[in-house]
């Protein structure tokens, strides 16, 4: 079958579009037809080489973590339900054109909502909403402060947060005001705004990583913060001190989606209060630009690879 395979780690030129085997279907596992996946930041740090001490150097490897597409076979699924999921981290590989997972790891995809645009929010839409619901526990009436509004989480999160009936700021890049605002962004603020000058927040969440400790100060008293990424050993370090002392807790992890996350997302979609944000659609041959124009900055939303 067709994959989107790199032999080396290094800059998006690695990639190409190679054969490999068809997954092996072990029992219990639904074989899935791949329409559509979105590329993700956890991948092309490893195309690049920053998780290579996790990841090792066996080649060729793989990229692609969400996916949307149709069922081949497989417990749980009629044939052709179209469906969208995620790979249970490593090892990536949904940028082919079929996928082996377990049903914990697949659901039914929204009512309405082509594969292409599905593919753009299985692990951004989970992600956001285990942030926001289960780790920050944000109430209606809250103010949430979103930080990487226009970018793949961030652009989720915005739209989430004021599903769960929060005053939600957005800081984007000047050019991307106007569209967070349209996402439902009570206020949108340009990111290069310094922090002190931003007032207080009930929840902040961090899509970008960089200078946790300044975002942490805007924490009102009993305030909680979100991280998803992180730029440096020293803001590591950091996140795990705050996650121990402090009224003001630091949460940081690593979203894995799986069917009741799904379930929430898709309640969220077809109730109109999520749509997926796509910047642009690459066939599978052209996997090397998608990377690209991500690596590059300005991505609203995702880019989302093409199978079929």
């Amino acid at each position: 079958m067709r994959a989107a395979l790199f032999d080396r780690y290094g800059p998006p030129e690695v990639l190409y579009e190679g054969a490999v085997p068809d997954p092996v279907v072990t029992p219990g596992h639904v074989l899935v037809r791949v329409h559509a996946a979105s590329v993700n930041g956890g991948e092309v740090m490893a195309r690049s080489g920053k998780l290579k001490l996790l990841l090792g150097r066996k080649f060729p490897k793989r990229v692609g973590i969400d996916f949307a597409g149709e069922v081949v076979s497989g417990p749980g699924f009629e044939p052709g339900a179209h469906v969208w999921g995620g790979l249970p981290g490593f090892p990536f590989g949904s940028a082919a054109e079929y996928v082996a997972v377990h049903p914990r790891q697949l659901a039914l995809s929204p009512v309405g909502l082509d594969l292409v645009h599905a593919a753009a929010l299985p692990g951004v839409g989970t992600t956001a909403i285990t942030a926001l619901r289960d780790k920050a526990k944000l109430r209606r009436g809250e103010r949430l402060l979103v930080r990487g509004a226009s970018g793949g989480v961030g652009s989720v999160a915005v739209q989430v947060g004021k599903a769960y009936g929060a005053h939600v700021t957005a800081l984007a890049g000047e050019r991307n005001l106007d569209f967070v605002r349209e996402l439902g962004a009570d206020e949108a603020i340009d990111y290069r705004t310094a922090p002190t000058d931003l007032g207080r927040f009930d929840v902040v969440l961090d899509t970008f990583g960089s200078t946790p400790r300044a975002y942490r100060r805007l924490l009102a008293p009993g305030g909680r913060m979100v991280g998803i990424a992180f730029r440096s050993a020293a803001d590591v370090g950091y996140l795990l001190a705050s996650t121990v002392f402090g009224s003001r807790r630091v949460r940081f992890f690593s979203g894995r989606p799986e069917v009741d996350l799904f379930a929430d997302l898709t309640a969220l979609v077809e109730s109109g209060a999520v749509r997926p944000v796509v910047d642009a659609v690459y066939p599978l041959a052209e996997v090397a630009e998608a990377h690209r124009a991500l690596e590059a900055g300005g991505v609203r939303g995702k880019n989302v690879i093409r199978v079929v």
